[in-house]
């Protein structure tokens, strides 16, 4: 089994920075990228911000100037700096990995549990 932990969240005032990590474990062959999504309450899962095996990136548009996302492919592990941080990005971030081989993972999708970033005075 694959599994993704997200740390770096919390509180943090508006216009403050934050800084996600997700460390993916266990057995890991090759995937095609890895992301972050995010769901405010009463809203739905978005995408934020996603990286690929190749390192390309895509941003939403909410995301574009302030967050940026990087990896370090020897660990396994995606990175979101968030900058600039405003109260609607108040939300519990989830990390995924997409179309993941490995022992006993045949295109599969991985998620996190979830951190929660609140951003308020």
């Amino acid at each position: 089994q694959v599994q993704l932990v997200e740390s770096g969240g919390g509180l943090v005032q508006p216009g403050g920075s934050l800084r996600l990590s997700c460390a993916a474990s266990g057995s890991i062959f090759r995937f095609n990228a890895m992301g972050w999504y995010r769901q405010a309450p009463g809203k739905e899962r978005e995408l934020v911000a996603a990286i690929s095996s190749v390192g390309r990136s895509n941003y939403a548009d909410s995301a574009k100037g302030r967050f940026t996302i990087s990896r370090d492919t020897a660990k396994n592990t995606v990175y979101l700096q968030m900058n600039s941080l405003k109260p609607e990005d108040t939300a519990v971030y989830h990390c995924k990995i997409e179309n993941l081989y490995g022992l006993g993972s045949y295109g599969a999708d991985y998620w996190g549990k979830g951190i929660l970033v609140t951003v308020s005075s």
